[in-house]
C-alpha cells in the first residue's frame, strides 16, 4: 500500500489528512507556501501546531508527529517523486490548482496517484488540463473535519479514473486511515453535505418561523430526532457562523436554480447583524449562546431585544420520550414541539429522496453518508422505514405535498421499505428507472468489516431489556449496552451477567462486550444513583456497587475468553468494564478514563482495584512494596486522567501492552471474533494479595491534597474525594504491611463510594451535571 504520502495545503483540513496519515503509521510531508520570516515552512509549522490542540488532538502519539515532515512547495516539491499518494487540499480556486497540479505533474511518480480534498469543484473542470495518464490517476477524496474522528470519506471518479486507482484509495483509507468510504457520484456538494446542511438550515428557518427560542429547538434538533444533541443553533456556535454562512452560500453558487436548498438559504437578518458585531460563536466567545468563563451561568441571545438572558435548561417530556422510544412520538405529538419536528424532518426526507437517482440509485449510500458524516443515529431513508412509508406518504398527501418518485415506487411494491431481512441476509433497495418496483441487493461489506446495527436485524437476542441486549453471534455471547450514551444501570449488568453465567452451558466458545453506538459507555447511570440517594437508600447503593463488582469480576475470571471491543467513550463504570475484559481490541480514536472524582465519588466497579494492580505490573513491582505504584494510581483516579488514544492508555497503564487498537471501529467486532475462535484457553489476570503501605503513604497523600488546596488547586470537597480515593490505593490508616487481597480492595472502594455519597458536596456536584450538563467542582 502506500508508504510516502505528500499532502499540499496544511490549512484545518491539509493539516488533519496529514495527521491522520502519520497516525496509521505512514510517513508523510507536509508542503504549504513559503515564508518570507526566519522559518520558510511556518505556514506548515502552523498547520503541525493545530494538531496539538489538547481539546481534539489530531496526532494520536509522539510518534506519530514524528513522520510529519515539514517543506514548502518553492523548496521541496520534489519530494513528491517520492511518494504513492500526493493528496491536494488548497484554497478553493481552480486556477491556484490547475497550477499546483502541473507543478506537481513534473516530479511525481508515473504510478503515483494524485486527488483533491474539494467538495466545490467538479472534477471534470479540475481535470481539464491534465495529461490522458494523470486523469487516470486522479480522484477527489473529500475528507470530513476534524479529520481524525469524523469517519467518512467521499471518494469521486473522474470519467478517466481507473478502477485500480480507485481500489487503492478506498483500501487504504478504509484499512490505514478508518474512514468508512462511500463512492460518490460528481454532483454538486456530493451527499452529506447536500442533505446535511440542508436540515440545519430548515432547522434554522423553522426555528425562526415559528420564533422558537435557540435552547428550545436545540433540545428537538438534537437526539429526540436522532441528531447529535449539540443541534442547531449549537452547531452554528461550534462552527462559526461566519463560516457556516460560507457554506451555505458556496452551495447556493453551485446547485441548479430549482433545488429545494435555496428556499432555506436566505440570509437571516439577525444573524448578518451578529456577523458585523462580531457575534460569531465559540471563537469570538459570543454566538447564540455566551458564557463568559468556565465558572459563569451559561447565557442564550433573546432574538427579541438582542440581549442575552440567562439560559434555563428546557425540561420537554415529549423530546425526553422521543430519544427512548423514537422519533415517530414526537411527530405525532400535537404541539409546537411536534410540528417543529414534523417541519424539519419531512422537509429533509422530501429532500434526501428527490435527490435519488440524480446522486445515484443507492439510497443507502444516504444514509450512510449521514451516519458516517453528521452522526445521524439513522439516515433519511432509515427513518422513513421507521416511521413508515404509508404514514409518511398519507401526511404528505395531507398537505397537499409533493411525493418524491422513489417514496412512489416503494409504495407501489409488495414490501413498502428501504430495507429487509431476507433470510439470514440484510438487504437494500436500488432505483431502477422506468420500473415500478426497486431492485433488492444484500449489503455487503469489504472482508473484516462488520457493523452489528446492521447485523442485529438478522438476530433474535437471547435475553433484552431497555438498557442491554445479548446474541448468540457466531457462536460467542455478544452483549451490547443501548441505553441513553450507554449509560450503566443494575440492568445493564443483569444482562451482562446473564451471558457470563449462559456462555458454558449453551456450547458458547467465549464472550464480546461490544456496540455500534458512538460512545461504548460513558459511565454508571449517575440519575439511578441520584435517586438512591435522594431515597437515602444506601443498601440498595451498596447492592448495586457491589453486583456490580462481581459481575466485571466474572469477566475477569471467566472459564472462557472475554474481549471488550470499545469506541468512542468508555469512561468511568464504563471503563471498569472494559478493565476487567481479559483482552481488548479498541478503536484508534478511543477515550478512556476513570473520572467518577469529577463528580465527588471514587470509582467503585473494581476500577481503583484494577488501576493499582496494572502499574504494579507496569512498574515491574514486588507486591510486597508498591507504594510508587500506589501514588501512580492515585494520581491518574484523583485527576480523572483520560487517555485520547491506545498510545497514551498504555503510558497510563489503562491499557496492556498485549492490547491492540485498529484504526476503522468497523473492523474490531470481526478482529474480537477471530481472537476468540483462535484463543482456545482463558487469560485470567494474576491478582495475587498486596502488603498495602498503609498510614505513612496515606498521610503523606492526604498532606499533598492539602498543600493543593492552599494553593487553590483544589476545593474542599476535592481533597475529602482525594482521600477516599488515597485510602483505597493505600490501605488508609492502616499498619503498613497489612495484607489485603482482591477482595478487600472491592469492599475498600465501595466503602469510600457510599461515605462520599453521603456528603451535600457529591449530591450537589452530581445534580449539576444531570441538571445542567455541566462537569463542576464545587
Amino acid at each position: 500500500m502506500f508508504k510516502k504520502v505528500a499532502v499540499i495545503g496544511s490549512g484545518t483540513m491539509g493539516s488533519g489528512i496529514a495527521g491522520q496519515v502519520a497516525n496509521a503509521g505512514v510517513e508523510v510531508w507536509l508542503l504549504d507556501l513559503p515564508s518570507e520570516g526566519e522559518d520558510v515552512n511556518a505556514i506548515a509549522a502552523k498547520g503541525l501546531e493545530r494538531l496539538k490542540d489538547p481539546n481534539q488532538p489530531g496526532l494520536m502519539s509522539e510518534e506519530a508527529q514524528a513522520r510529519i515532515h515539514l517543506g514548502n512547495i518553492r523548496d521541496d516539491l520534489a519530494v513528491v517523486a517520492e511518494c504513492d499518494w500526493i493528496a491536494e487540499a488548497v484554497v478553493e480556486r481552480l486556477d491556484i490548482k490547475h497550477q499546483l497540479y502541473a507543478q506537481v505533474a513534473e516530479h511525481m511518480r508515473n504510478d503515483a496517484i494524485l486527488t483533491s480534498n474539494t467538495s466545490t469543484i467538479p472534477i471534470k473542470l479540475l481535470t481539464e488540463s491534465m495529461s490522458e495518464q494523470l486523469k487516470q490517476r486522479f480522484a477527489i477524496t473529500h475528507f470530513f473535519n476534524p479529520v481524525r474522528f469524523m469517519r467518512l470519506l467521499e471518494l469521486v471518479r473522474g470519467e478517466h479514473t481507473t478502477d485500480e486507482v480507485m481500489q487503492k484509495l478506498e483500501e487504504f483509507c478504509e484499512q490505514n486511515l478508518g474512514k468508512g468510504v462511500v463512492r460518490c457520484a460528481d454532483t454538486p456538494g456530493f451527499l452529506a453535505n447536500r442533505v446535511g446542511v440542508f436540515a440545519i438550515q430548515c432547522a434554522l428557518h423553522e426555528a425562526f418561523k415559528m420564533n422558537m427560542a435557540p435552547q428550545v429547538a436545540d433540545s428537538l434538533f438534537g437526539r429526540p430526532m436522532g441528531i447529535p444533541k449539540t443541534g442547531v443553533f449549537g452547531l452554528y456556535d461550534l462552527i462559526g457562523i461566519d463560516l457556516m454562512s460560507d457554506v451555505v452560500k458556496s452551495l447556493v453558487s453551485i446547485l441548479p436554480q430549482k433545488d429545494a436548498f435555496h428556499a432555506v438559504a436566505e440570509p437571516i437578518d439577525i444573524m448578518t447583524q451578529m456577523i458585523a458585531n462580531d457575534q460569531r460563536g465559540n471563537k469570538s466567545g459570543k454566538g447564540f449562546y455566551y458564557q463568559a468563563d468556565s465558572s459563569a451561568d451559561k447565557q442564550v441571545l433573546d432574538f427579541a431585544t438582542s440581549t442575552y438572558v440567562d439560559f434555563e435548561r428546557p425540561n420537554i417530556d415529549i423530546a425526553l420520550r422521543a430519544e427512548k422510544q423514537g422519533i415517530k412520538c414526537l411527530l405525532d405529538d400535537d404541539s409546537d414541539y411536534g410540528d417543529y419536528a414534523w417541519q424539519v424532518m419531512s422537509q429533509t426526507l422530501c429532500y434526501a429522496a428527490s435527490l435519488i437517482p440524480e446522486v445515484g440509485n443507492d439510497p443507502s449510500a444516504v444514509d450512510e453518508a449521514m451516519k458516517l458524516g453528521y452522526n445521524w443515529i439513522s439516515g433519511p431513508f432509515e427513518i422513513i422505514d421507521e416511521i413508515g412509508i404509508d404514514y409518511f406518504a398519507d401526511r404528505l398527501r395531507s398537505e397537499n405535498r409533493a411525493i418524491p418518485a422513489i417514496i412512489s415506487q416503494a409504495l407501489a411494491s409488495e414490501q413498502k421499505s428501504f430495507y429487509r431481512v431476507a433470510e439470514t441476509d440484510y438487504q437494500r433497495r436500488l432505483w431502477q428507472s422506468g420500473s415500478n418496483d426497486l431492485e433488492w441487493q444484500t449489503i455487503t461489506r469489504a472482508p473484516g468489516v462488520v457493523r452489528f446495527n446492521e447485523t442485529r436485524n438478522t438476530l433474535k437476542p437471547v435475553n433484552s431489556n431497555e438498557s442491554a441486549s445479548w446474541f448468540d453471534y457466531q457462536n460467542i455471547a455478544l452483549v451490547e449496552f443501548h441505553s441513553k450514551a450507554n449509560a450503566l444501570d443494575a440492568q445493564s449488568m443483569q444482562i451482562l451477567e446473564d451471558a457470563l453465567n449462559q456462555v458454558q452451558s449453551l456450547g458458547l466458545k467465549g464472550l464480546i462486550v461490544h456496540n455500534d453506538a458512538q460512545h461504548f459507555s460513558c459511565g454508571v447511570n449517575l440519575g439511578a444513583v441520584r435517586a438512591f440517594i435522594e431515597a437515602q437508600d444506601f443498601d440498595g447503593l451498596d447492592k448495586f456497587l457491589d453486583h456490580f463488582q462481581q459481575t466485571v469480576h466474572k469477566m475477569s475470571h471467566a472459564d472462557f475468553p472475554v474481549v471488550a471491543a470499545p469506541a468512542g467513550m468508555s469512561i468511568g463504570g464504563g471503563f471498569e468494564v472494559v478493565l476487567h475484559a481479559q483482552h481488548v481490541i479498541c478503536h484508534a480514536n478511543s477515550v478512556m478514563g476513570l473520572v467518577e472524582s469529577l463528580v465527588g465519588v471514587v470509582p467503585a466497579g473494581g476500577g481503583c482495584k484494577e488501576n493499582l494492580y496494572r502499574w504494579i505490573d507496569k512498574l515491574d513491582l514486588d507486591v510486597s512494596n508498591i507504594a510508587d505504584a500506589s501514588w501512580k494510581a492515585f494520581m491518574n483516579i484523583g485527576y480523572g486522567r483520560t487517555a485520547t488514544s491506545p498510545q497514551q492508555a498504555r503510558k497510563l497503564a489503562m491499557l496492556r501492552d498485549s492490547d491492540p487498537y485498529l484504526m476503522n471501529r468497523d473492523r474490531l467486532l470481526a478482529k474480537a471474533v477471530e481472537y476468540i475462535n483462535q484463543q482456545q484457553t482463558p487469560i485470567h489476570p494474576d491478582r495475587p494479595e498486596l502488603t498495602m503501605p498503609g498510614r505513612d503513604v496515606y498521610q503523606a497523600m492526604g498532606e499533598w491534597l492539602d498543600q493543593g488546596h492552599n494553593k487553590g488547586m483544589f476545593t474542599p470537597h476535592d481533597t475529602v474525594t482525594g482521600r477516599a480515593i488515597a485510602s483505597i490505593v493505600s490501605g488508609g490508616d492502616i499498619d503498613a504491611g497489612t495484607v489485603w487481597t482482591e477482595q478487600d480492595l472491592y469492599d475498600a472502594e465501595r466503602r469510600a463510594f457510599l461515605s462520599l455519597a453521603q456528603t451535600e458536596a457529591t449530591y450537589a456536584r452530581i445534580s449539576t451535571l444531570l441538571d445542567t450538563g455541566k462537569n463542576l467542582r464545587n
